[in-house]
C-alpha cells in the first residue's frame, strides 16, 4: 500500500463498556460521524483489550458489546461509510500482536505512559499479567493490520501511536532490506516499460532531492496505475521512491481530535466512574431532573443573591449547549441575581433533550433488532479480515513464514 493510500485510512475502538453516555458522543461519536465521510473508517469493539484489566469478570461482554454498538449506530456511525467489527471476530488482529511480539523491545511496553498509571488505578484488579504488559502492543498491532495512516486520539494517548510508529518503523527496517533490494527495485521499473520506468527516476529524483511533495504523489499515482508488476515489485518501487527499503507495515500519525471535555452533572469529566453522566438512552424526564437538581454556585442560596457562573457546573453545560445571546442572558442574570437557577438549566435541558430526542428514536429500532445488529458486525468483519489479510501475507513473508 502507497502512503497516499495509508493517508486516506482511519482506525478507532472503543472497549466495550455497555451503554454510552453524553461524554462518549461528544468525546468520540460526532468525531467519527464526520471522519466517515472523509476516509475509508475502520471503527472496532475492543474485546480482548477489555479482557486485559477485566479477565475474571468478562460475564457482561456480549450484552456490552451490542449495546455500545447500538450507540454507534444511533449516533449516526453509518455502516454504509466505516466498517464496524468487533476486535475478537478478526483473528488476524492475534497473529500480527504474536508476530510483533516476536521483535519488540520488552522495555518499549513498559515506558509507555499508560501502564503504570492504570496500574495505580486499578490496584484493586492483579495487572502483573502478560496481557496487561502487552496491550499496548495489541494496540499497534490492531492499527498496523489495516495499514491505517490516520488514527483519531486525544492527546493523552499520542504516547500509543509513537509506539505504534516505532515498532512499524523497527519492523520495517529488519524485514524490508531484501539482499539486492536496489538492484530489484531498479529491475521492477523497467518491467514498467521504458517511458513508465524514465518518468519514475525523474521523479523520484525530484523528491528525493528537492523534496517535492507534488513529484511523490505522482509517482505513487504512476506505480499503482501499473498493470504488468506484482504486488512485491509494487512494493520495493513505494519503497525505493522514499529512500528506504520495502515498505510493508505503514507507520500511522496521530489525528488529534479537537479538545473535549463534556462536563458531568457535578462540574468533573463525565465519566461512570464518577457517577455524573447523561447515558444516551436516558429516560427524558430523568435527564431534566438530573439538570434540575445539579449543584449550583454556593453563594445563590436565595433568589436574589448573585453568583459567579464560573463557580457553577450548569455554566459548563451552557458553554457546549448554548448560543452567544444565552451565554449572555445567563453571565448578567446571574451576577445581578435577576434569573433563578431554575431559569438558568432550562435552556441547557431543552438543548439536550432536543440532542437526546433522534439518537434515541434511532435507537429504539436497534434495540428491537438486535440481529441486524449482529449482522452489521459481522458483515463489518468479514470486510476488516479482507484488508487485514492482504496486511499479513506481506508479514509473514517478510518473516520468512510464507511457505506451505
Amino acid at each position: 500500500m502507497s502512503t497516499s493510500e495509508s493517508q486516506k485510512r482511519v482506525l478507532s475502538g472503543m472497549r466495550p463498556t455497555g451503554r454510552l453516555h453524553l461524554g462518549h458522543y461528544h468525546g468520540v461519536l460526532k468525531n467519527w460521524v464526520k471522519l466517515q465521510h472523509e476516509y475509508e473508517c475502520f471503527f472496532f469493539v475492543a474485546d480482548w483489550h477489555a479482557l486485559t484489566t477485566d479477565y475474571a469478570s468478562p460475564g457482561q461482554l456480549e450484552d456490552n458489546v451490542i449495546n455500545m454498538v447500538i450507540d454507534w449506530l444511533a449516533a449516526g456511525v453509518n455502516p454504509g461509510s466505516a466498517a464496524m467489527f468487533v476486535q475478537s471476530r478478526v483473528p488476524e488482529h492475534a497473529e500480527l500482536h504474536l508476530l510483533l511480539s516476536m521483535m519488540t523491545p520488552l522495555g518499549w511496553l513498559e515506558r509507555v505512559p499508560t501502564y503504570k498509571d492504570q496500574q495505580e488505578k486499578l490496584k484493586d484488579r492483579d495487572l502483573e499479567t502478560y496481557g496487561f504488559l502487552g496491550y499496548p502492543l495489541l494496540q499497534s498491532a490492531d492499527i498496523l493490520i489495516y495499514r491505517a495512516g490516520h488514527v483519531p486520539v486525544g492527546a493523552d494517548q499520542v504516547a500509543h501511536v509513537e509506539l505504534t510508529r516505532e515498532v512499524a518503523r523497527r519492523f520495517n527496517h529488519l524485514y524490508g532490506k531484501e539482499p539486492g533490494f536496489e538492484e530489484n527495485a531498479e529491475a521492477a521499473a523497467k518491467k514498467m516499460g521504458k517511458k513508465a520506468a524514465r518518468l519514475y527516476n525523474n521523479l523520484r529524483n525530484a523528491y528525493q532531492e528537492k523534496g517535492d511533495a507534488d513529484a511523490l504523489e505522482r509517482a505513487q499515482a504512476l506505480i499503482m496505475e501499473q498493470q504488468n508488476i506484482s504486488l512485491g515489485d509494487r512494493e520495493r518501487l513505494l519503497g525505493y521512491l522514499e529512500g528506504g527499503g520495502k515498505m510493508i507495515l505503514s507507520e500511522p500519525q496521530a489525528l488529534l481530535t479537537p479538545a473535549s471535555r463534556m462536563p458531568g452533572l457535578d462540574g468533573q469529566k463525565m465519566s461512570k466512574s464518577y457517577g455524573n453522566t447523561i447515558p444516551l438512552r436516558e429516560d427524558l424526564d430523568q435527564v431534566a431532573k438530573k439538570i434540575n437538581t445539579m449543584p449550583t454556585d454556593p453563594a445563590r442560596v436565595r433568589l436574589s443573591d448573585p453568583g459567579d457562573p464560573d463557580k457553577c457546573p450548569v455554566w459548563q453545560l451552557h458553554e457546549v449547549y448554548s448560543d452567544e445571546d444565552t451565554r449572555s442572558w445567563v453571565q448578567q442574570g446571574c451576577r445581578n441575581a435577576s434569573i433563578g437557577c431554575l431559569a438558568c438549566k432550562k435552556p441547557v435541558i431543552d438543548a439536550v433533550i432536543a440532542e437526546l430526542e433522534p439518537i434515541q428514536e434511532r435507537a429504539a429500532q436497534y434495540e428491537k433488532e438486535p440481529d441486524v445488529v449482529r449482522a452489521i458486525l459481522a458483515e463489518g468483519a468479514e470486510q476488516a479480515r479482507e484488508t487485514a489479510r492482504d496486511t499479513l501475507r506481506d508479514v509473514r513473508e517478510a518473516m520468512g513464514l510464507g511457505y506451505r
